[in-house]
């Protein structure tokens, strides 16, 4: 059983910045996950936004948010970050965290496992 928790999301201005946490909760080692983070808007599909490796020493992003958002995860602790700089409207939306078991699926929200249930971010200008 894995548990996904996401918090940090609030209401920021344009150009401003948020550090969004997820907790993970597994009886498994939690370096046998990778995780990614996802946003979805109102009316859109769900979007990859960050994905690390097992160990963190692999992330991708999309161009969209390539040089303002930066992933990373603390292995000790079972928590996963999402650093998000020089916000814009178009990043408003309900912010994902999610665990793929032995990795390999990056930016597909298909390849994941378990997902949390979201913590919204909304970008005011």
């Amino acid at each position: 059983q894995v548990q996904v928790e996401e918090s940090g999301g609030d209401l920021v201005q344009v150009g401003g910045s948020l550090n969004l946490s997820c907790s993970v909760s597994t009886t498994l080692r939690f370096d046998m996950y990778a995780m990614g983070w996802f946003r979805q808007a109102s009316g859109k599909e769900r979007e990859g936004v960050a994905s690390i490796d097992l160990n963190g020493r692999t992330t991708r992003y999309p161009d969209s948010v390539k040089g303002r958002f930066a992933i990373s995860r603390d292995n000790t602790k079972n928590m996963v970050y999402l650093q998000m700089n020089r916000l814009e409207p178009e990043d408003t939306g309900m912010y994902y965290c999610a665990a793929a078991f032995g990795g390999g699926s990056w930016l597909r929200a298909a390849g994941y496992n378990y997902w949390g249930q979201g913590t919204e971010v909304i970008v005011s200008s």
